[in-house]
């Protein structure tokens, strides 16, 4: 949640960033009133507690004759004060619900619109032009399947729609492709991680993830555990409920996991192959860090994820995310995209989130900017994509050959054994 503070004191602003996004500003208003409400309840609560303790001396301090009349009105007062006790509580809950439904605060220089207002940063390498190259442009799909690297006819006759194997090459392209994610990670500091895949109700409401998009997530009702989408999830509440120590630098994870999506809403987009589909694997990068210093640490993530994208040979744009398009967590989020050339359009393959301190609040994740025994305050967070099986889409697409090969850069190549898929029976 945002800071309590910021919406005492800056309230346009926050008002500015829920209109940027295409939210409700009165949302804002909704949360003020919740607050004065709230601290007038415990106001009242605290002064009826007050008296109440005064009454009590007096009555043991009272004479025998006096202490019935005395009783009878300490009993008034503690019947007063459960009441006053029960709608603080009240209170208190109305205003942390207000405060859920704010969204993070944007940054400055965010583009404000929804999903197509986004401004592009830069492009990055040329897509090559097949048709010139002789090549019959083929989707992922049907390469995949020439290779005998992915099979959705036999993922559907064993899950149902959406689901897929990945079989030889295939399993190898992909682990190829974490591995070299998770390498990335580990040359740049982070500590690997093999996240747990279900997680508990508060820490999902955490991350943000039970918002506007929970119709997007599996809940296993039995258990009242939820499959997540993004190993994110279960690196934000790794420190929860704990004060962590930032002396040294940014505490860095690189998660890998498997990840489940409903794809709830997206009936028809992307159905073929496996753009969009309700499992895949994906290393993630997630950060705590001082938030004086999460806008250079953002900077540092897309870093590293278009280092990732240079060693796979893939050209590709940065984008700077428009505010309604923005999760409710993110302050900031920039993605890479590469170029699908069966489809001549820009493909998602990394977003690089900053959620400065808002799901450390939630998640009560703290540090002590001051040094040992000085005041806590929240930690920022932030998290970045570095492979994904989506991945496999823009590989196969932009390095495929003429004779219906494809071609793995060095980098996959090294984690293959090969730098060349060829079709099944062509020697």
């Amino acid at each position: 949640m945002i800071d309590v503070r910021l919406l005492r004191d800056a309230p346009d602003t926050v008002r500015d960033s829920q209109h940027r996004r295409g939210a409700d500003p009165a949302a804002v208003d909704a949360a003020l009133a919740a607050d004065t409400a709230r601290r007038e309840a415990l106001r009242r609560f605290e002064s009826l507690r007050a008296e109440q303790k005064a009454h009590g001396k007096r009555v043991a301090a009272a004479p025998a004759a006096d202490r019935a009349a005395l009783a009878a009105t300490a009993k008034e007062l503690a019947g007063s004060v459960r009441v006053a006790e029960a709608a603080a509580a009240a209170a208190a809950e109305a205003f942390d619900a207000a405060m859920a439904a704010l969204d993070n605060v944007v940054l400055p220089g965010v583009p404000a619109g929804g999903e197509d207002d986004f401004a592009v940063l830069r492009h990055v390498g040329r897509p090559r032009d097949l048709v010139a190259e002789g090549v019959e442009v083929c989707d992922h799909l049907t390469l995949g399947e020439a290779l005998g690297a992915i099979d959705v006819a036999r993922g559907a006759k064993v899950s149902g729609s959406r689901f897929y194997f990945l079989t030889g090459p295939g399993a190898r392209l992909e682990l190829a492709l974490l591995s070299l994610g998770l390498d990335t990670a580990v040359e740049a500091g982070f500590t690997p991680m093999i996240t747990p895949t279900l997680v508990r109700p508060e820490v999902m409401a955490g991350t943000g993830f039970l918002g506007a998009h929970a119709a997007e997530v599996y809940r296993l009702a039995d258990d009242d555990l939820y499959l997540v989408g993004t190993s994110e999830v279960p690196l934000a509440g790794y420190h929860a409920g704990e004060i962590v120590d930032l002396s040294a630098g940014p505490l860095r994870y690189a998660g890998w996991s498997a990840c489940y999506r409903r794809e709830a809403g997206s009936h028809g987009r992307d159905t073929r192959g496996i753009i969009r589909v309700h499992q895949f694997h994906k290393v993630e990068m997630f950060v705590f860090c001082d938030p004086a210093d999460a806008e250079a640490e953002h900077e540092r993530l897309l870093d590293w994820q278009e280092r990732v994208l240079a060693a796979c040979e893939l050209p590709y744009r940065v984008i700077d995310t428009a505010a309604g398009d923005l999760g409710s967590s993110a302050a900031r989020k920039y993605d890479c995209e590469a170029w699908l050339p069966s489809q001549q359009r820009w493909l998602e393959l990394t977003s690089t989130s900053n959620c400065t301190t808002f799901q450390a609040r939630r998640l009560d994740v703290r540090f002590r900017p001051g040094g040992e025994g000085a005041p806590t305050e929240p930690v920022a967070t932030l998290n970045g994509t570095l492979a994904t099986t989506r991945w496999l889409v823009a590989v196969l697409e932009n390095h495929q050959r003429a004779d219906g090969s494809v071609h793995l850069p060095p980098a996959l190549a090294a984690r293959t054994g090969t730098d060349r898929l060829a079709p099944r029976g062509s020697g």
